[in-house]
């Protein structure tokens, strides 16, 4: 098994960990920061951020984030504790990641367009999610 497959491995069980761990603490939980930064590599105060410019909460309801009250796509409350994302990806960092980035690449009939998160932006944005208890 090469490097790469045993750290998405690593990670893939600490956000299973951090689910089960944290499902009786409520959503956007200061105390899971630390744990999303780890298995991300971003910062969830940059995600938070982020949310704002690239407008995630005209589509979104999103906990903790004021105005993010949209009607288009899921509620966001609960997304780490998910199993898939999209219906079809592994709730794994790297899988949110990707659709975060290019959610047609994923499924070419989303609604989710695709709005240039960046690679940095969209780590950052995943981390703030998987604070989403």
């Amino acid at each position: 098994m090469s490097k790469g497959i045993k750290i998405g491995h690593r990670r893939s069980v600490l956000v299973a960990g951090l689910a089960i761990l944290s499902a009786s603490f409520g959503a956007c939980d200061r105390r899971e920061e630390p744990v999303a930064a780890f298995v991300t590599g971003g910062d969830p105060e940059l995600g938070r951020a982020a949310i704002s410019r690239y407008g995630c909460g005209s589509c979104h309801i999103i906990p903790g984030i004021q105005g993010a009250n949209g009607l288009v796509g899921p509620p966001l409350s609960g997304i780490a504790n998910r199993v898939y994302i999209a219906g079809v990806l592994t709730n794994t960092p790297e899988n949110l990641m990707r659709w975060i980035q290019d959610p047609p690449s994923v499924d070419p009939l989303t609604a989710m367009p695709n709005t240039g998160v960046t690679e940095a932006d969209a780590r950052n944005l995943a981390s703030f999610l998987y604070t989403l208890q």
